[in-house]
This record gives structure tokens, C-alpha cells and sequence, in this order.
């Protein structure tokens, strides 16, 4: 499987995720960008998740059918279930729609990573998809795929 390249001007690979974009500051969405997107792509969606919550793995952010043209998301994603260029976002595990910054106990750094898949359907899907709808319905339509994962604690 080819390999999206995922980045950030807000923070490197494997490096905190600086405050603004959690819960203890402005709580907005960080940029995003991709690169190495294959021909024959027809939308890309992004989940953002924390593996390493108490309760499980954490859902921070699902966008979906992003057009394929696009090569990354601006900081501060509005959190409207639509967007004017056609993507839609699902219901995180905040139970609403947009992003939701990293907001773990007190303790050691949890890691949050920002998975971006490049897809050859547009999903037939609406902003009441969870991140486990998402992945179900991706399933055998992933072209590419790639990562970036940053940390966070308090």
C-alpha cells in the first residue's frame, strides 16, 4: 500500500502538541497537510484518535469525504457537519462534530494520531458517522494511507 506523508506546521512527528490545540487552550483543530496522494482518488477522510485513554481508544476528530484535490485541513477547522467544499465530519467521542483537542488526566503523555486515507469511493455516509462507521465503510477502498502522531499531557 502506498504511503501519504502526513504533516503539521504546529508541531513535529512525535512531539507535543502544543496547548492551543487542546482542551487547556483555544481547542482548535491543528493544520494538517498530505502529500503523495495517488491518482484515482476520489475523496480522503482523517480520524484522529488516543489509543492510550483510560476508557480506550478516544475518537478526537472524524472528517470525511474530503476532496481529493485538497492537501491538508487549515488550523481551525469550523465544527459544522458540513464544510462549504463538500466534506463532512462525524460525531467524535465528545458526542458532537468537529475536532476536539487532547484533554487527558494528570500523568504521562498520550499520544494522538492524526490518520489520513486516501479512498477510491466517496463514502455514503452523514455527520451522525462515528469513527467505527468510517472504518467499516472504508473497508477495501484505501488506495494510501499515512500518519502523523503528536504528544500531549498534563
Amino acid at each position: 500500500m502506498m504511503e501519504i506523508l502526513v504533516a503539521s506546521a504546529a508541531f513535529a512527528a512525535g512531539d507535543a502538541i502544543p496547548a492551543k490545540y487542546s482542551c487547556l487552550g483555544q481547542d482548535l483543530s491543528p493544520p494538517i497537510t498530505w502529500e503523495k496522494i495517488p491518482e484515482g482518488t476520489r475523496s480522503i477522510a482523517l480520524i484522529c484518535d488516543d489509543p492510550d485513554a483510560p476508557v480506550g481508544t478516544w475518537v478526537h476528530w472524524v472528517i470525511f469525504n474530503i476532496p481529493p484535490d485538497k492537501t491538508g485541513l487549515p488550523e481551525a477547522v469550523p465544527a459544522d457537519p458540513k464544510l462549504p467544499d463538500g466534506s463532512i465530519q462525524g460525531i467524535n467521542d465528545f458526542r458532537r462534530h468537529g475536532y476536539g483537542g487532547p484533554c487527558p488526566p494528570p500523568g504521562k503523555p498520550h499520544r494522538y494520531f492524526f490518520k489520513v486515507y486516501a479512498l477510491d469511493t466517496v463514502l455514503d455516509l452523514g455527520p451522525t458517522a462515528t469513527k467505527q462507521d468510517v472504518e467499516k465503510a472504508i473497508q477495501g477502498h484505501i488506495l494510501a494511507r499515512g500518519e502523523l502522531m503528536g504528544t500531549f499531557q498534563r
